[in-house]
């Protein structure tokens, strides 16, 4: 079983917009590179950045509440540690995050754009080292298998953009939900990076929303579980030795490796 990345995504701050990758470094025992590294408050959370501890996503501003952050285009430059934050193609914001002058500036843009959704004061959080804002506390690395997508769109009659599932990691060459068998087994590449599949990923209804208008215009954890008995779709990993991975990469199981 032979298994081609398609396309690397990261997600600088949580509930934003994806950023597209040529490649990406991962580290043992790490997160995905620059993923979720920033999260936005949605009101006091309580979160302590020398005690950081995992929060629930409804602390922060998210696509499964908060639909309006799709028609956001975010990017986050990190040489400047700048983020951009665009609407129907023009600049609205711009903040440096590591000055507190630059998240102001953000955190008065959402003041302005969602006053009705925010619990509270929005407030830009940085995640401390050896932390991230992700759903799950160990979701180290997340793949998407196309194929399973694809196969949810015949069962929903409509297209399914993968990029709903906010996955780092998306892959093709296994069968429609083929991905849920490698559950404990161990994914290698030919430069030597290993990652252990951990568990299946649970959807809630952040899928609902198309990542390009902001529109709630499926129901995706209903689809999956009238057609299939769950709301699964995605797969965790935990890096166990570290490198890079590119587009057109593959991975195999340990086990064939080692059978080779």
């Amino acid at each position: 079983m032979t298994i081609r990345i398609a396309s690397l995504q990261r997600y600088p701050v949580k509930g934003l917009s994806p950023e597209t990758l040529e490649s990406a470094a991962l580290d043992k025992g790490g997160y995905f590179p620059g993923d979720r590294v920033f999260a936005i408050e949605n009101g006091p959370a309580g979160f302590d950045p020398s005690n950081p501890q995992h929060q629930p996503k409804i602390k922060f501003l998210m696509l499964m509440r908060n639909e309006s952050l799709a028609r956001l285009k975010t990017r986050y430059l990190d040489r400047i540690t700048t983020l951009f934050i665009e609407d129907g193609g023009r600049e609205v914001a711009r903040g440096d995050l590591s000055t507190e002058q630059g998240r102001l500036a953000i955190e008065a843009f959402f003041r302005r754009f969602m006053p009705k959704e925010l619990r509270g004061p929005p407030k830009v959080l940085t995640s401390p080292e050896g932390f991230r804002f992700t759903d799950s506390r160990r979701g180290f690395v997340s793949l998407i298998n196309l194929a399973s997508v694809r196969h949810l769109e015949s069962v929903i009659g409509a297209p399914v953009d993968p990029l709903r599932f906010r996955g780092n990691v998306h892959i093709e060459g296994l069968e429609p939900w083929k991905e849920f068998d490698l559950v404990g087994q161990v994914l290698t590449t030919a430069s030597g990076v290993r990652l252990k599949v951990t568990k299946r990923i649970e959807r809630c209804a952040a899928t609902n929303v198309d990542p390009d208008t902001g529109i709630r215009d499926l129901q995706i954890p209903k689809s999956l579980m009238q057609a299939y008995g769950h709301f699964d779709c995605g797969i965790y990993a935990e890096v166990l030795s570290g490198g890079i991975i590119a587009i057109g990469d593959h991975f195999e199981t340990e086990q064939a490796t080692l059978a080779l």
